[in-house]
């Protein structure tokens, strides 16, 4: 495996990699600073109510966050494109989702920016991946398109 990605498309999933476990990783050290970040209201440490889960639901939230960081920071150094394709919609997804809960009132303001890096992510992996296919560049696995190899490999020769 390389210690750096080697497509442009490759660096995209990467970088959103790198965001998404250092965030994971802020919720998990210092979970107010990360509801400030995304506009909720910061802890209200004793006051919370015993039955509000805010905090468990940001632990199990943020634990998610940084293992899907560290997936795709993998899938980018392997060069994965056929796992970089299928998250272009789903992060479109998600960002629709973000958006509409913000418009929607179910979520502060500040969540918005958190539907938009999904979204701009998105778009920009998926551009990536066009140019990368209409210029020709093989995966660095020697596939065409990050999972389909040129050529079938065959198995050891048995003596």
């Amino acid at each position: 495996m390389q210690i750096l990605p080697r497509s442009l498309s490759g660096w995209t999933i990467a970088v959103f990699g790198l965001l998404a476990a250092a965030m994971g990783a802020l919720g998990l050290i210092a979970p107010e600073t990360l509801l400030s970040l995304m506009g909720f209201a910061p802890d209200a440490g004793p006051e919370r109510a015993h039955d509000d889960y805010t905090l468990v639901f940001l632990t199990a939230s943020s634990m998610a966050a940084l293992n899907m960081g560290v997936y795709y920071v993998l899938a980018s150094l392997s060069d994965w494109r056929a796992f970089f394709r299928w998250t272009v919609p789903f992060r479109l997804l998600t960002c629709t989702v973000f958006t509409l809960a913000v418009l929607g009132g179910r979520a502060p303001d500040g969540f918005l920016g958190v539907g938009l890096w999904e979204g701009m992510g998105a778009v920009a992996t998926g551009v990536a991946l066009r140019h990368e296919k209409r210029r020709g560049l093989p995966a660095a696995d020697g596939s065409e398109e990050g999972g389909r190899p040129e050529r079938p490999i065959q198995p050891p020769a048995m003596s």
